[in-house]
């Protein structure tokens, strides 16, 4: 069963949320979040029917030297893709 994964975000280190703000209604807030070890992945498997699209965050990888390592998380991206293959075979996710 084939799942593709697809990076929802750039990986930067931060990450950029909007919320709701509670004292201006119709308004929002944004905060910026740094430290940020992970990334918005979505994974998809057209092999059954309807398609299945999951969306979850992953770790990214760091080199020896502590910088991101893109190639390294490419290939942790395709090893937690085989695992929602897998859950999406046994119907844990649907």
């Amino acid at each position: 069963m084939a799942t593709t994964w697809e990076l929802l975000e750039t990986f930067d280190g931060t990450r950029v949320e909007t919320m709701p703000d509670p004292e201006n209604e119709g308004e929002t807030i944004e905060t910026t979040s740094t430290g940020i070890r992970d990334i918005k992945v979505k994974f998809t498997c057209d092999d059954v029917s309807p398609s299945v699209v999951h969306e979850r965050f992953v770790n990214v990888c760091f080199d020896a030297d502590g910088e991101y390592d893109a190639d390294a998380t490419a290939v942790v991206l395709g090893q937690v893709a085989n695992g929602v293959a897998n859950k999406i075979a046994v119907g844990v996710l649907s």
